[in-house]
């Protein structure tokens, strides 16, 4: 018996993905330079984007003053970013880098689930804080018992679950069968119908999207009313200094949105023209690559409009943090 791939195995015929194997797919060889520029491009981003949500989760879990709800949503955030540079980018990285699925079924049947998972989750959260900012600035005399650090965990875990359950019904088919559209050995192919594709395109875009843009067009009216007032000195004297800190939220917002919206919006393209949605599509590198961009630009977006995080990134480079320690256990230990 002949098999079609027979005489490809290294002896002169096209490079396999796996030489041993006669039914593997065949592999593009790049040029030694150019792979090198995409590994060091690859290492680049993500180590930039696990290092940026790193500083993050560190800044808030650490400094007792930062445990607020809004900074709550704002780590549940950054830990899927970070999930995302961490796990997700070096996969995915790897696979259009090498042309060829290299790390088995499992792999191919969990990496494309729990990147879509923490996509999810990440932008959940994105959500959750567009509530947090809309009820801080248009309703503040109730914001302090409408929203708690224990009921903002609460609807942190109720997003993971949710996205954890709904990642798992659109991808149900692929999970089952990882390899049920891939041609050859060395291909994981992961096939959203249309159908699909469009249910998720208004749950996973135009819905939150609509959410996150009617909270803050309502926000940056009630926020342009509170600083004509101010301007009017219709306002309490103490008001300026009360709402310097939300109206610089409510913009941060509105660049999150914005952000959001230049990443995600290119990755749903073939669910916008009436096609399938398949990995196997010549651009889909392109567009899934420009959403997980977005792991990386937020935490820039804190660097640039909070200055707390400034200040945190500079107390943890200059290894003070560690001299916080040292001198809390030197009290703990010459006391107790």
């Amino acid at each position: 018996m002949v098999f079609p791939f027979s005489t490809m195995d290294g002896s002169g015929g096209p490079p396999l993905c796996f030489p041993n194997l006669n039914s593997s797919c065949r592999r593009l060889l790049r040029p030694t330079s150019q792979a090198a520029l995409l590994y060091t491009l690859l290492a680049s981003v993500s180590l930039l984007t696990v290092v940026l949500n790193l500083l993050v989760v560190i800044s808030i879990s650490h400094f007792k003053q930062l445990h607020t709800p809004t900074n709550a949503l704002l780590l549940s955030l950054a830990v899927s970013d970070l999930l995302l540079g961490l796990l997700v980018m070096p996969i995915e990285g790897l696979r259009y880098i090498e042309t060829c699925w290299l790390l088995g079924r499992l792999m191919c049947a969990l990496s494309p689930y729990l990147s879509y998972c923490f996509l999810s989750f990440s932008l959940d959260s994105m959500v959750l804080i567009s509530v947090d900012r809309y009820i801080a600035i248009c309703d503040p005399l109730l914001y302090s018992s409408k929203i708690t650090v224990n009921r903002v965990k609460l609807s942190v875990c109720f997003c993971w679950v949710c996205s954890l359950l709904y990642n798992g019904c659109i991808l149900m088919e692929h999970l089952g069968s990882p390899d049920r559209f891939s041609s050859c050995h060395g291909e994981c192919v992961v096939f959203i119908s249309y159908t699909s594709g469009t249910v998720d395109l208004f749950l996973s875009f135009v819905a939150p999207f609509a959410v996150m843009f009617v909270l803050y067009m309502r926000v940056f009216v009630v926020a342009v009313s509170q600083v004509r007032a101010i301007q009017s000195q219709v306002a309490v004297r103490a008001a300026p200094a009360a709402k310097t800190s939300e109206l610089k939220a409510a913009r941060t917002l509105g660049i999150l949105i914005a952000v959001f919206l230049m990443c995600f919006c290119p990755y749903y393209y073939p669910s916008f023209t009436g096609d399938d949605t398949s990995t196997s599509l010549p651009y889909y590198a392109v567009l899934f690559w420009i959403m997980l961009i977005n792991a990386c630009v937020n935490p820039v977006i804190y660097v640039l409009f909070y200055p707390w995080f400034r200040r945190a990134i500079r107390f943890i480079v200059t290894l003070r943090i560690l001299q916080y320690y040292y001198h809390y256990y030197y009290h703990y230990y010459y006391y107790y």
